[in-house]
């Protein structure tokens, strides 16, 4: 959409809502990997636009290319079979040849791509140096099931110091699938092996792979756009068929994540502007693999007062919550706690107690639109609630304008405001004419 067409309200909301991403991003290292099948659809040009982003906000890149469909191209033109064995290629000395040839092509193509700097296009003035090398060490895979897969390869290592090297001098690193042995042999790797080793190896923030689909589907052919390592290795253990850009990439994510990689994303590579979607929004566009939750449900500090006014403000001014000002925020910051996602402020909500008649009131409750639905005003609900008991509390009641059948789903039942605790009943504002809910603590 053209600026021209966007209100300036929207817009600036949008670049604010990025802003916590471009600063937590900035000087970490991302592994994506993607298959000669976007270079041979003619959308490398696209992700290259996207990647050129990246780099000017101070990312540190390595792309793994793989080149399945350029291979295969070459093998049909020179009338050789195309042999697997467990669906792995079996790489003898002409299809090596092939092999060698294809990926040289479509390492070529990459490079020119990036190097475009057209003007009046996302390339305009884009400083993209490429480096490559024989980062990669591969020793052969040897004889699995009785059959010899002769130049077919594993990564053995990968050489952590040149890459970083590299990075550190602003270049974007690319890695065919091809690895060395030191006795100058070449083999054939697929992408995914050199794309999670050298995300492991780097210790990268990020690995994510572009694929076929949007990502890990739920039987009902839901997307799963977060999942525990746990919860895949529950998809990847189950009855379901998966499909194959799955079941392949998948185990990788979880492996990675299982490593030390912070991070390991499944998205499609038929979307426009994946990559940016999925890293640049909260809930984002595929799937999202982590070694635990990323949930975190904590008391607040003092740090988090601007989190919880930006968390609070289209609710005071839709007139849902009483306007807080950050004086009085700061004040009352031990009160609160919050929900965090991915170091993110989601949630918060606070406890005034009235000791005096045993009473609490929940306060601020409040979750962002994009991550309503998912459990989190349940789970602060119930901070709150145990919170209250242990300090001895025998009800907790709650005034709102809004959300009455919400706390009524709850437990919570109306009542007048003269049940309210005196220092309350005073400070009640009577032009807001909000409802009054109790609930009784066991």
């Amino acid at each position: 959409m053209p600026y021209s067409s966007v209100p300036p309200a929207e817009f600036v909301a949008w670049f604010r809502s990025v802003a916590p991403y471009v600063n937590a991003f900035r000087g970490r290292t991302f592994v994506v990997a993607f298959g000669g099948e976007v270079v041979a659809d003619g959308k490398f040009i696209g992700l290259t636009h996207d990647l050129n982003l990246l780099a000017s906000l101070g990312v540190r890149l390595v792309l793994v290319h793989g080149a399945r469909p350029q291979i295969e191209q070459h093998l049909s033109r020179n009338n050789i079979e195309d042999r697997y064995h467990q669906n792995i290629r079996l790489t003898d000395e002409e299809t090596m040849q092939c092999v060698k040839e294809a990926v040289g092509r479509v390492r070529v193509e990459i490079e020119a791509l990036l190097s475009m700097g057209l003007v009046n296009s996302p390339m305009a003035n884009a400083d993209i140096r490429v480096a490559g090398g024989n980062f990669i060490t591969a020793q052969p895979m040897g004889v699995i099931a009785g059959v010899d897969l002769l130049h077919t390869g594993s990564v053995r290592k990968v050489d952590v110091t040149a890459i970083k090297d590299r990075l550190a001098h602003n270049e974007v690193v690319l890695l065919s699938p091809l690895g060395y042995s030191p006795t100058g042999e070449v083999f054939n790797l697929t992408l995914e092996d050199v794309a999670t080793q050298t995300a492991i190896a780097l210790d990268a923030d990020k690995l994510i792979f572009l694929m076929d689909h949007d990502g890990v589907l739920d039987k009902k052919g839901e997307l799963l756009r977060e999942l525990t390592v746990d919860q895949a290795n529950a998809v990847l253990s189950g009855k379901r068929k998966l499909p194959d850009d799955t079941g392949l990439f998948l185990p990788c994510a979880v492996h990675a994540c299982e490593a030390g990689v912070a991070r390991a994303h499944l998205i499609s590579r038929h979307v426009d502007g994946a990559i940016l979607q999925e890293l640049f929004s909260d809930i984002g566009i595929g799937s999202m693999v982590v070694e635990t939750t990323l949930n975190t449900l904590r008391d607040a500090t003092i740090n988090d007062v601007g989190g919880i006014l930006q968390l609070l403000h289209p609710l005071e001014e839709e007139g849902i919550l009483v306007r807080r000002s950050r004086e009085l925020l700061e004040r009352e910051i031990g009160r609160f706690v919050v929900m965090e996602h991915d170091h993110r402020i989601i949630g918060c909500a606070a406890l005034y107690p009235f000791t005096d008649e045993a009473a609490g009131e929940l306060a601020c409750l409040a979750v962002q639109p994009a991550s309503r639905r998912h459990g989190y005003g349940d789970a602060l609900l119930k901070h709150i609630t145990s919170e209250a008991q242990a300090q001895g509390l025998r009800k907790l009641f709650v005034l709102t304008t809004r959300t009455a059948h919400w706390f009524v789903e709850r437990g919570f039942k109306e009542t007048d405001i003269g049940k309210l605790p005196a220092q309350k009943k005073n400070l009640y504002n009577y032009q807001r004419r909000s409802k009054v809910f109790v609930k009784t603590l066991q």
